[in-house]
């Protein structure tokens, strides 16, 4: 009976004590709230472009070397659009940090805010200024049919009632179904680049539409791979995607010129592509 007895005084006790600090006493005095019956205070987002001294996150295909891959060594990701963003993020005054996701999934993760830009050899096609906006070119490239020697593939007529890969999400994606339909191929999509050579290289599929300079590197190490030019359905060339409206493009068009005119961009074009021939053609053309 003792206890319970103590048991009853203490909660008394507890519940008279609750009641003096509870909502159901007297009301606090104005602009004197508690501090726990303030609601949570959420940070609202900012504007990567309002000001300098912040982080602007890239989203990228690590998979498509030279223009972006990751180094075996160092985990990183480098490449061409690597060290153009680094340069142009540096100049505005913000920080960069590189998100690595499929290639099909890089607007979608930009519509939802979760990256302020992509740079990743996008080409600006109509489709896609449906939804976001883009820079300035700042690459042209050209679309290539890479197979095999033993294939017997040297045109696309040859390709009838074969197997052509693609990058899902790519430009050559469409490019490959326009081609298909005149030339009676099946276009086969496939996330990332080096999963369509293994499957090139497997027999499983029998060419790949890629992009020349992409192209490039899986030729040198591979010497039984042989490609031919393929004209494209769209324009080429690549630029710098942005959330629809974004006040980052027209800094980034400023910087990325800059870039281009003080010949930065063509040493960039040497350290990654090794293409003085095209360096040289861009040259002769401005004069």
């Amino acid at each position: 009976m003792k206890k319970l007895w103590m048991f009853g005084l203490s909660a008394a006790l507890s519940f008279g004590i609750l009641a003096g600090c509870g909502t159901g006493g007297e009301e606090a005095p104005a602009g004197d709230a508690p501090a726990d019956s303030e609601e949570p205070q959420t940070e609202e987002p900012t504007e990567a472009s309002e000001g300098e001294g912040g982080t602007l996150v890239m989203g990228t295909s690590a998979d498509y070397p030279p223009y972006e891959s990751i180094d075996t060594q160092t985990g990183e990701i480098v490449g061409f659009d690597v060290d153009i963003a680094r340069y142009i993020t540096e100049e505005l005054g913000y920080e960069l940090q590189v998100e690595d996701m499929d290639f099909n999934g890089l607007i979608p993760a930009m519509e939802a805010g979760r990256v302020d830009f992509v740079l990743a050899g996008m080409t600006p096609t109509e489709e896609r200024l449906e939804n976001v906006d883009f820079s300035d070119i700042y690459y042209d490239a050209k679309n290539l049919i890479v197979t095999t020697e033993d294939a017997g593939i040297s045109a696309v007529e040859d390709l009838a009632g074969l197997k052509v890969g693609v990058q899902l999400g790519s430009i050559q994606e469409g490019d490959a179904e326009a081609l298909a339909e005149e030339h009676g191929f099946e276009v086969v999509k496939l996330n990332r680049i080096p999963e369509i050579m293994q499957e090139l290289l497997a027999g499983r599929i029998d060419a790949i539409l890629m992009e020349d300079t992409v192209a490039a590197g899986h030729m040198e190490a591979q010497d039984q791979l042989l490609s031919f030019e393929v004209e494209s359905e769209e324009e080429m060339g690549s630029a710098i995607a942005f959330p629809k409206g974004s006040e980052l493009v027209e800094p980034f068009n400023e910087k990325l010129n800059e870039l281009i005119e003080s010949g930065k961009m063509d040493e960039l074009i040497l350290q990654w592509f090794d293409a003085e021939g095209e360096v040289e053609d861009a040259e002769a053309e401005q004069e």
